[in-house]
């Protein structure tokens, strides 16, 4: 841990608030400051050190990269993608759930996340230079809950999720920092319900404070927060919250993305249903290509590194718009693949690879909120149905609603929420809060599911349970933090 804030202590140095980012929703100039001690002398230079804050996502390796970049690590520890045979074997260890502390090499979000954490400390513990004004407030809602989501993505992936056993909540949980300090060594939480608890402090204290509109979704904004508090509850358990948060997001924000919008989504051609993203302009200096972890693109054709497990694909059915959207069959050299193209390339740009990273879309809360309708006390199964024909009637072409019920509409909501979120680090968290065992099919990596290379034996299934659904902390942190504690299993 203390290697990772030596190395965020940049912060002492002009370039570690130098902004980079260009795009047109979030065009900021750069820092002229020359000394942090003199640099929260006015309003408008917190904001500028905050979106660094935002702009540290981008920070290898938590949305940027290939090998351990959070756009895939959700689908390739799961049952979503297939390694190519014709690739560059990137993400291997996480494919083959063979990670160990010492290599590190499943995800760099340990310390990615931290260093975001990071960037939104310095301005929490700096707010005391200014008057405390309105401004001021939301700068501070805004820390807050960037500090908690990354907080989030740390804690489902190095701790247990409440949800996944009856123990999970007293399991042990992370190190939650809420200051900036070089020299500090932290300890983790007692328990997972501990860190969940800080999350939705820091969320709650945001959702009271933070601005309604902050002149871009790529800001947080009071919409956003609710979607995040939807989120959060989901996996704490608390459906009731869930609920109760995510109609709240519903009603300011409903719509999921119509058909005739959704490939333009994933195009940066439309941001309909997008409720926070990171945006990474097509400049020289801000060309992060987030994709480049699914593909790239040859002479030859599309090399990828994982495609679309054919289960999955035939999923996607004819009439489904996210089989567009999501995927591309192709040949790379003679053989045809299945290729996620989500991530590939936004409209009349040739910087491939590089797009706005989306992390909270309106559709994700309808799911959050049609799952805990039917876990709640006070279960709404009607209402359930009703959010998920909603999402259901701007995927599919000439949809008729759906009449499900019972133990078939909440499987129809889990089965929506893995083709509607597949290749958004989703799918290998929601297995795990669920308590469920990972099972690869039987198909191959070709186009049409042929091929010898068809998940076996240790490649085949991760049983419910098994201690790795716990990702390794990092041994180098472990080396340098004597407080810190490691997963069991490793």
């Amino acid at each position: 841990m203390k290697k990772i804030f030596n190395h965020i202590f940049l912060v002492s140095s002009l370039s570690f608030f130098s902004l980079q980012c260009s795009d047109e929703s979030f065009d900021i100039p750069p820092n002229s400051q020359d000394r942090p001690e003199t640099i929260f002398n006015n309003e408008a230079n917190y904001r500028l050190v905050l979106d660094g804050a935002y702009d540290a996502f981008k920070s290898p390796i938590y949305y940027s990269g290939d090998t351990g970049n959070s756009i895939i690590l959700g689908d390739v520890l799961a049952d979503n993608l297939i390694l190519n045979p014709d690739g560059r074997f990137t993400n291997k260890s996480a494919y083959e759930w063979t990670y160990t502390p010492q290599t590190g090499a499943v995800t760099a979000l340990y310390s990615s996340a931290y260093f975001v954490i990071s960037r939104a400390n310095v301005v929490l513990d700096n707010l005391s230079k200014v008057p405390y004004t309105d401004y001021m407030k939301n700068i501070e809602a805004e820390a807050k809950a960037i500090r908690a989501i990354a907080h989030f993505d740390l804690v489902r992936a190095y701790a247990e999720i409440p949800t996944q056993s009856s123990n999970a909540s007293s399991s042990l949980g992370i190190a939650y920092v809420t200051t900036f300090d070089t020299n500090i060594k932290p300890s983790r939480d007692a328990t997972v319900e501990i860190t969940y608890n800080k999350i939705i402090k820091d969320l709650e204290e945001a959702l009271a404070n933070i601005n309604s509109d902050n002149g871009s979704i790529a800001r947080l904004n009071k919409t956003s927060i609710l979607g995040f508090l939807s989120r959060v509850y989901l996996y704490k358990g608390d459906y009731e919250k869930a609920i109760e948060y995510g109609e709240q997001c519903i009603t300011a924000s409903s719509s999921v993305g119509t058909r005739d919008n959704f490939v333009n989504i994933w195009r940066d051609a439309s941001q309909d249903g997008e409720l926070f993203i990171i945006p990474n302009a097509n400049v020289s200096d801000d060309d992060v290509r987030v994709g480049v972890a699914y593909n790239q693109t040859l002479s030859n054709g599309i090399q990828s590194e994982y495609n679309v497990n054919y289960d999955l694909f035939t999923k996607l059915g004819s009439t489904d718009i996210r089989k567009e959207a999501y995927t591309l069959t192709s040949n790379f050299g003679t053989t045809a693949y299945n290729h996620v193209i989500k991530h590939r390339t936004r409209a009349s740009s040739t910087s491939l690879n590089v797009v706005n990273i989306k992390l909270l879309r309106t559709a994700e809360v309808y799911l959050n909120v049609a799952e805990a309708y039917m876990k709640s006390s006070s279960a709404n199964p009607t209402r359930a149905l009703a959010l998920l024909n909603i999402l259901r009637a701007q995927r599919y072409s000439s949809y008729t609603a759906g009449t499900e019920s019972g133990t078939d509409l909440l499987n129809a909501i889990y089965n929506e929420r893995r083709l509607e979120l597949a290749f958004e680090n989703d799918r290998f968290w929601t297995l795990k809060r669920l308590g469920q065992s990972i099972v690869r099919s039987d198909y191959g990596s070709k186009a049409d599911g042929t091929g010898t290379d068809a998940p076996t034996g240790a490649l085949k299934t991760l049983p419910a349970g098994n201690f790795r659904f716990v990702l390794p902390i990092p041994q180098d942190a472990i080396n340098l933090n004597p407080n810190m504690v490691q997963n069991p299993g490793y």
